[in-house]
């Protein structure tokens, strides 16, 4: 990942692993994806229309 191996994002090597096979087990989660899928879209919705209600988060700039 190009992020760790810059020292943008300093995860252990180890850790990430172990949140990417986390990651691959929610992926399976038909009720995750579906939150997934609703998180992405509020953001968009946010974004596209400029609002920032329903608890979206700022991205860093």
């Amino acid at each position: 990942m190009i992020a760790v191996e810059e020292d943008i994002f300093p995860i252990a090597e180890n850790d990430l692993s172990k949140r990417l096979n986390l990651l691959k087990q929610k992926i399976n989660d038909e009720d995750y994806l579906f939150e997934a899928i609703q998180r992405i879209a509020q953001v968009l919705s946010n974004e596209i229309t400029g609002s920032h209600r329903g608890g979206a988060v700022e991205r860093k700039k």
